[in-house]
């Protein structure tokens, strides 16, 4: 497996025609929707989705204890404005040992911000049946288009992948259904982590996990087979009181 956090040396010089591992498609709009690369003074870059107007949603091993993370905008000429962040949170049972040795964690985590995204945030999914194989999922996210190009990444784009294997409460694996893990296709890249993954609810988009990890095609290390993902049907609770105590209400 590979990790996605993307350490960033040159930024933002991805054109806008470029599309996630695979040549998907680029979300035009991205300055009026809910998603948001976060960046630490580690330099590395994260995608993240607004939950609250001043609540983003994103992996755990996207933040490092101690660091100090912002908000990166892009403005009308592609330029990076930054947006500072008033306090991080990770799930208490994330192990980064665990992670790191590709074994099931709680990679989940919470930006608090200073400033609110003028996006309408995107509500969480509630209690629902076990996921099917076979089922669809929407990703955007800001990673690499190309992995090895670090200047492929934040542009936000959009990746419609199902689910495989036996999916569980406790992880869910996604790969493009036009090559099936057995050729390069389309899936999350370095700095996808934390890119929420939706799925469609009585009319209305809803996340229901974050992209924590990637393989290339037939699970080799890379990008374009298997978007590893946190589902967070587990820590929902533990998301909405952590909100709570940062002093923020989700929408339902």
């Amino acid at each position: 497996m590979h990790r996605l956090a993307l350490i960033v040396v040159v930024l933002f010089t991805c054109n806008p025609a470029c599309a996630m591992v695979g040549e998907t498609e680029s979300l035009a709009d991205f300055r009026s929707r809910p998603e948001a690369m976060i960046l630490g003074t580690g330099k590395n870059l994260c995608s993240a989705v607004a939950i609250a107007p001043s609540l983003l949603l994103t992996a755990a091993h996207c933040i490092m204890p101690g660091d100090i993370y912002k908000r990166v905008e892009l403005d009308a000429e592609g330029r990076p404005i930054f947006k500072p962040s008033a306090a991080v949170m990770r799930h208490p049972q994330f192990d980064i040992k665990s992670y790191l040795a590709h074994r099931v964690t709680a990679d989940v985590g919470l930006v608090k911000l200073k400033e609110p995204m003028a996006a309408l945030p995107v509500p969480l999914a509630g209690p629902r049946q076990r996921i099917a194989p076979g089922e669809s999922f929407l990703v955007h996210g800001y990673g690499r288009s190309v992995r090895d190009d670090r200047n492929s990444a934040a542009t936000l784009r959009a990746a419609r992948l199902t689910a495989t294997g036996q999916p569980g409460a406790l992880q869910l694996r996604l790969v493009d259904p036009a090559t099936g893990n057995n050729k390069p296709g389309v899936g999350a890249c370095d700095g996808d982590s934390g890119a929420p993954v939706y799925q469609q609810n009585a009319g209305r988009m809803e996340v229901i996990g974050v992209v924590s990890w990637s393989t290339a095609a037939n699970n080799e290390a890379g990008c374009g087979g298997l978007t590893g993902v946190t589902p967070l049907e587990l820590y929902r609770g533990w998301i909405i009181e952590t909100a709570r105590k940062m002093g923020i209400e989700l929408p339902r």
